[in-house]
């Protein structure tokens, strides 16, 4: 699975959940930490999708011993993601941009070509849709 994100993931930690960080951080009015510059790309997956991907492996007994990536393909830079969950929380965080850290990939992508094929099965839940579940939750946990 490739950066897996939905309800009740932890916030806490600087490396990966950045999804749940940002919300985290933009529900409390906090600064939304980004390391580097934020150009960094990053593709994210919602958890339904990645059930569905994970239960259709599981059944398929064709695919013994297969390796496959469960991700998504759609990139998004990580500034842009920063400010699409300031707008969606609506808050008042400022970006704040802290030193990049030590081999953090410029890109990170799924290559899902086989996963398409063989388990006849592609993401559905796009990005904003996906957020928008995910701070709902977190709405009614962060005080």
């Amino acid at each position: 699975p490739f950066n897996v994100y939905g309800p009740r993931l932890r916030e806490d930690g600087s490396y990966g959940r950045v999804i749940s960080r940002f919300i985290y951080q933009a529900l409390r009015g906090e600064d939304i930490t980004v390391f580097g510059d934020g150009k960094q790309t990053r593709a994210f997956l919602y958890v339904t999708d990645w059930v569905e991907a994970t239960k259709k492996l599981l059944f398929n007994k064709g695919l013994k011993g297969m390796v496959l990536n469960i991700g998504s393909d759609k990139e998004v830079k990580i500034i842009e993601l920063a400010n699409m969950i300031i707008n969606l929380t609506n808050s008042k965080s400022n970006i704040k941009f802290l030193p990049p850290r030590p081999d953090d990939p410029p890109r990170r992508a799924a290559d899902i070509i086989k996963a398409k094929k063989l388990l006849n099965w592609e993401p559905k839940v796009s990005l904003e849709e996906g957020l928008r579940k995910t701070i709902d939750w977190f709405m009614g946990v962060v005080k």
